[in-house]
C-alpha cells in the first residue's frame, strides 16, 4: 500500500463536483476523509444554533453517501492547525487535499497547514470549489476590488465561462482500518431541552441528495415564474441557499444545470436567478478585503451613527415577532420555525429594526446568524450591511422599507401574514410598537447627523 490521501472537507460537505475529491481519486491510493468540527478555533466564527443542526443532518447524509462508495467518514474537533496533521502521522498520509475558504481566519489556518505539511515533504493542496469566481480573480481595472454589484457581474461574465462540475466517483478506495472517529451525537449539535427544531425538521431534508432534488423543483416548477419571486405567499425562489452555504451543491453544478436544457420561459427567467447566485460571489469579494464584515461598518463614516438604547423587551419583541407590524411578524415568526425567511421580507424586517428601532444593525446580524439555516459568513453580514446601508452597493440610508406598504404590495390578500401570525386582527393581536411615520422621521434626522459628524455634505 502506498502512502494515503486525506481529503479534508469543510463547507463542501457533497461528493459531486468535490475538486479535492476528485484529485484524491486521481492520484490512486486509500483515501480517508476526514470533517474537523473547529468551534470557536483562532478567530473562527462559532455556527449558530439553527446551522448546527443542519451540519448534524448534513454529516449524517454524506457519512451514508461515503459509506456506500466504500470510505468512511472521520470525524475530529479541535484546532485544526493540529488536529490535522496529527491525522495525516496517524495514517501515513502522503497528500492532503481540500477546498477552499475565503474568510481571513479561515485562510491563515489552511495557510499554516499547508506550510507545515510542505515542510515535512508531504503534498498539499487546495482547490476551487466553492465560487465560481475567486476574489482575486475579479477586480477593476486598477486592481482593486468591486465596490458596486453591477460592474462586477459585468466582469464575471467576461470571465471564460466556469468550469464544468467534476463527476461523482461511484466507487472509493478508504482506507483500512479507518481512523478512528468522534462519535456525531457526542458533539451536542442538536436542540434537546427544549427541542426547538421541529419545524426545521419539518421544512428541510439536508444532504447533497435533495440539493438536487430541491434544484429541480425549482426548475420544473418555479424557474419560469422567478419574476414573482418578491411575494412570499407564492414563494418562487429556489429554496437552494442553505445547500450551497453547506456545499451539498456546488454553485458550478448550478450555473450549468441552469444552462443547460430549458424551456423558452425558463430560459427567459435563467439569466435573473444566475445574477442572484453571482450576488452570493461578490459578497465573499467583499469579505475577502473586509475580513470584519460581521462587525465594522464597511463604510467608515457610519462610525458616527448614533444607534438608540434598545428599550426593555424591544428586541425580544422583534425576535419573537411581536412587534404589532404584521409583515414584519410574520417574517421573524418564520425565521424561528424554519429556519429562512423570505428575502424581501427579510429586508423589511431588517430595515424596521435598523431604521424604525434605530437599533444598531449588528443586533439583527447576530440573530440571524444564530437562526438561519443558510447562514452565510459573507451574505449574512453583507446583506444587513446593504440594508443598512454601511455596507459595499449598499440601499442609500434613507430607503426605508415601509412594512404596511411592503405588504399591501407583495402579500396584497395576507396570506402570508395570515399563515404565520394567526391572531392578526384578533384583540390578542398587539398594537405597533413604534409609530412608522414618526420613527422614519426620527431614523432621517439620525442618518442626517452622521453625515454632518462625518464631515459628508
Amino acid at each position: 500500500m502506498g502512502s494515503p490521501t486525506l481529503v479534508w472537507l469543510r463547507d463542501d460537505l457533497r461528493i459531486g463536483d468535490n475538486p479535492a475529491l476528485h484529485k484524491a481519486v486521481e492520484r490512486g491510493e486509500p483515501i480517508v476523509v476526514v470533517y474537523v468540527l473547529e468551534d470557536d478555533s483562532r478567530g473562527l466564527r462559532p455556527l449558530g444554533a439553527a446551522s448546527r443542526w443542519w451540519l448534524h443532518q448534513s454529516l449524517t447524509a454524506l457519512g451514508d453517501d461515503l459509506e456506500k462508495r466504500g470510505a468512511a467518514l472521520t470525524l475530529r474537533t479541535g484546532d485544526a492547525v493540529t488536529v490535522i496533521p496529527d491525522l495525516v502521522d496517524e495514517i501515513g498520509a502522503g497528500a492532503v487535499y481540500w477546498n477552499r475558504r475565503y474568510g481571513k481566519a479561515a485562510r491563515e489556518i489552511d495557510t499554516a497547514i499547508k506550510s507545515g505539511l510542505h515542510e515535512q515533504d508531504i503534498e498539499a493542496h487546495s482547490f476551487q470549489g466553492s465560487l465560481m469566481f475567486e476574489p482575486w480573480t475579479i477586480q477593476t481595472g486598477s486592481g482593486t476590488p468591486f465596490k458596486v454589484f453591477t460592474p462586477f457581474y459585468r466582469a464575471c461574465l467576461e470571465q471564460p465561462e466556469p468550469r464544468h462540475p467534476y463527476p461523482a466517483p461511484k466507487q472509493l478506495d478508504g482506507l483500512k482500518p479507518e481512523p478512528k472517529s468522534d462519535d456525531l451525537g457526542s458533539w451536542g449539535l442538536l436542540p434537546t431541552k427544549p427541542d426547538w427544531a421541529s419545524g426545521l425538521r419539518d421544512r428541510w431534508v439536508p444532504g447533497e441528495h435533495e440539493a438536487h432534488a430541491a434544484l429541480e423543483r425549482f426548475i420544473g416548477d418555479d424557474l419560469a415564474q422567478y419574476n414573482d419571486r418578491d411575494f412570499p405567499a407564492d414563494d418562487t425562489t429556489s429554496h437552494l441557499s442553505p445547500y450551497l452555504r453547506f456545499g451539498e451543491i456546488s454553485p458550478f453544478q448550478v450555473w450549468h444545470r441552469v444552462r443547460g436544457d430549458l424551456s423558452a420561459p425558463q430560459r427567459a427567467q435563467a439569466a435573473g436567478f444566475l445574477r442572484e447566485v453571482v450576488w452570493r460571489e461578490f459578497n465573499y469579494t467583499v469579505l475577502f478585503a473586509n475580513p470584519d464584515l460581521a462587525t465594522s461598518n464597511y463604510r467608515p463614516e457610519f462610525d458616527a451613527f448614533e444607534w438608540a438604547t434598545p428599550e426593555p423587551g424591544e428586541v425580544e419583541a422583534w425576535q419573537q415577532g411581536k412587534t404589532g407590524i404584521p409583515l414584519v411578524d410574520a417574517g421573524m415568526r418564520e425565521l424561528w420555525s424554519s429556519g429562512v425567511m423570505h428575502n424581501r421580507v427579510r429586508m423589511v424586517t431588517a430595515s424596521f429594526l435598523i431604521k424604525n428601532l434605530l437599533i444598531d444593525w449588528r443586533v439583527g446580524e447576530q440573530w440571524f446568524w444564530d437562526c438561519l439555516v443558510d447562514a452565510d459568513e459573507a451574505s449574512n453580514p453583507g446583506n444587513w450591511q446593504w440594508v443598512a446601508g454601511s455596507g459595499a452597493d449598499a440601499a442609500p440610508y434613507f430607503r426605508v422599507f415601509n412594512p404596511v406598504l411592503q405588504a399591501d404590495k407583495f402579500d396584497k390578500h395576507g396570506e402570508y401574514i395570515r399563515q404565520w401570525v394567526p391572531e392578526y386582527g384578533t384583540d390578542d393581536y398587539p398594537e405597533p410598537m413604534v409609530d412608522l411615520k414618526a420613527s422614519r422621521a426620527q431614523a432621517l434626522a439620525a442618518y442626517a447627523d452622521m453625515r454632518t459628524k462625518a464631515g459628508l455634505k
